[in-house]
């Protein structure tokens, strides 16, 4: 068995050790009214062997892969979306030592999980680095970044954790509508995982030649049915190593300019709509939102210490993402374009990002924002730092685009 074998089956282990550390941490927090505090502990300690487990077999992916390709596995969307979900759930490790609290893994595992399967939709086969990539500085750019991104995650897992607790979930309030949001968006990552995996056992996979915004020619493989189409491509497929215009030229319904990824568009709109459906069954079967199924869980939770895990994490996290994303950054960017800043759309958002974290700070010090406020703070941080992996990688093209 080769070592891209061996990685692909410790990414595997990890998942599952993941899944199950998930349900031990349910048991942990809600157990039987029997020996309530011996029960919870042993549920706990359990949970956490399992997820260190779990941590180093995602770990050992990462070093067999690393090892196989000669570089670090953080050069494509998988590689670095399994990277984050890694880095996410040593965060956890870290925080759950200090705290002792596990209604957090109860959030912050299924969320490392959905990270992985939403890495797995990607294609995995691994490639020589083009030059701009190949330079030390990337992987120290890329690996702290992630690491900051992941310390700053467990800012929103500790405040999902808070509001299920805060907010009055019987009362119509604005608080109850974003907070079923927040749920409404998880719901809509694992109609992602859906959709794709439908798609693959159907099937379904065109490819279509077009100029990209650089102005070269290049071709785009489509594996769910087309919605959206860039502009003046055309249908081919590939015949004995040659792309051929094909008969049958199936186009989408709209065209986008080449600024804009028409192949991630369709693949939101589908993730949106199987997303949605399966919103409404959850919401059907359970006959209450998806906050109020997840409330009882997070009953005995001490609100001061979540809010603290919070703001430590933050406290921790925004450092770490200012070496990685801000300076090691620019120096790749030096190495790589021979400019500190291009002002880049991923270069942008990393800026957005660590503005929104440095005014979360001085309104936590200054202001006393504190409890519900902060908690809704980390939860729109989290959005923006996925908004910058998912949209701004995928959609948008530039320099950061990836396949």
């Amino acid at each position: 068995m080769s070592l891209i074998e061996f990685s692909d089956k410790f990414l595997y282990v990890a998942f599952m050790c993941y899944l199950v550390a998930t349900f031990l941490f349910g048991g942990a927090i809600k157990p039987s009214k029997a020996h309530v505090p011996t029960r919870a502990a042993k549920w706990g300690k359990l949970a956490i062997i399992i997820t260190i487990i779990g941590f180093l077999s995602h770990l050992g992916y990462f070093i067999t892969r690393w090892m196989y390709t000669g570089h670090a596995p953080v050069s494509n969307m998988f590689e670095f979306t399994t990277a984050f979900g890694m880095f996410l759930v040593f965060s956890f490790i870290i925080i759950y030592f200090m705290y002792k609290v596990s209604a957090l893994g109860v959030i912050a595992l299924p969320i490392a999980l959905l990270i992985i399967g939403y890495a797995a939709m990607f294609p995995s086969e691994t490639s020589p680095l083009v030059p701009s990539l190949q330079s030390h500085f990337l992987t120290v750019h890329v690996i702290t970044a992630a690491l900051g991104q992941s310390i700053l995650a467990i800012s929103a897992v500790a405040g999902i954790v808070y509001l299920l607790k805060a907010v009055d979930l019987k009362t119509k309030s604005k608080e109850r509508f974003w907070l079923e949001t927040v749920m409404y968006v998880c719901v809509l990552v694992v109609g992602f995982v859906i959709a794709s995996v439908t798609f693959n056992a159907m099937g379904v996979e065109r490819s279509y030649q077009f100029t990209n915004n650089e102005g070269n020619v290049t071709v785009e493989t489509y594996n769910m049915p087309t919605l959206f189409m860039f502009k003046d491509a055309v249908q081919v497929e590939n015949i004995d190593k040659q792309y051929v215009e094909t008969a049958e030229q199936n186009l989408g319904f709209i065209q986008l300019p080449p600024l804009f990824d028409s192949r991630q568009f369709t693949i939101v709109t589908w993730s949106i709509l199987f997303g949605t459906i399966l919103y409404g069954l959850l919401r059907l079967i359970g006959r209450r939102s998806i906050s109020a199924m997840l409330q009882p869980l997070v009953k005995k939770v001490d609100l001061t210490l979540v809010d603290e895990i919070g703001y430590r994490s933050v406290l921790i996290g925004f450092p770490v993402f200012t070496l990685g994303a801000l300076i090691f950054a620019m120096m790749w960017a030096q190495i790589a374009w021979g400019r500190y800043w291009g002002w880049d759309p991923k270069e942008v958002w990393a800026l957005i990002t660590w503005l929104f974290y440095a005014a979360f700070l001085h309104l936590r010090l200054s202001k006393g924002w504190e409890g519900k406020k902060s908690s809704w703070l980390a939860i729109v941080g989290f959005a923006i730092v996925m908004f910058n992996l998912v949209a701004v990688n995928l959609i948008i093209a530039g320099l950061h685009s990836y396949a």
